[in-house]
């Protein structure tokens, strides 16, 4: 979150609404350098959540680096995320957990939302298709929709995934990369609940040029064999 004071209370009660249902669950609140109350009502608000947390950026990281303090800060093997602006409903974290915590296989590393009725502008839908489109044709990830927030995944295999800025927008394509499997759902959107976006189209832009080149890198350069431990006969 940043700058969202006018969010974090209506948003983090449909958070705990979705995770009633667990047997047990934390929320971690990573503040990205806001400026308004958002950190102070967070505070507040633990003093009657014992499963909510707060992190705090001194200054702003971008959401990769706030995902990824937060992963590190993360007690639990699987980790949800959405975006604190409202515009992802919790009421969809379900979709994302049941497939991970379901998986026997050991196989499953990421279950990615895929925005169905984008509520944005029509200049952010255009961007958005436009470079969903070229990364896809580069990254070859098969999915329609890597900047939604809503994505859930092992903690131990997130963690082994290369950190660079804006990287939570390449997760299909860092977990293919390195032999995972991944899932892909449908999930809804919503208009945001108050305050404005932190970003803007020409940003996007300029960063993900980039960001593409660096990951077409990394695909290429990837490691081509996993190694196991062999386990002597008898023990």
């Amino acid at each position: 979150m940043k700058n969202e004071a006018e969010n974090v209370a209506f948003l983090l009660g449909e958070i705990a609404e979705a995770c009633a249902g667990l047997d047990s669950h934390e929320v971690i609140v990573v503040d990205d350098g806001s400026t308004d109350r958002t950190a102070a009502i967070v505070a507040e608000r633990m003093k009657s959540d014992p499963a909510l947390r707060l992190l705090r950026h001194p200054n702003s990281g971008g959401q990769s680096a706030a995902v990824h303090s937060g992963v590190l800060a993360a007690r639990a093997p699987v980790v949800c995320t959405l975006d604190g602006d409202g515009q992802n409903p919790p009421a969809e974290l379900p979709k994302l957990w049941a497939p991970l915590l379901a998986d026997e296989t050991g196989r499953l590393a990421l279950v990615a939302g895929q925005r169905v009725g984008r509520q944005d502008t029509a200049s952010k839908k255009w961007a958005s298709r436009a470079a969903n489109a070229i990364r896809a044709r580069l990254l070859k990830d098969g999915t329609r929709d890597t900047g939604c927030g809503l994505k859930g995944f092992r903690r131990d295999l997130f963690l082994t995934l290369p950190y660079f800025d804006h990287m939570h927008r390449y997760l299909p394509a860092l977990f293919k990369r390195d032999g995972w499997e991944i899932a892909l759902v449908d999930v809804s959107h919503r208009e945001r609940h108050a305050g404005q976006s932190n970003y803007n189209n020409l940003q996007r832009a300029l960063v993900g040029i980039h960001d593409l080149i660096g990951v077409s890198w990394l695909i290429l350069r990837r490691k081509k064999a996993r190694a196991t431990e062999e386990v002597p006969h008898g023990h």
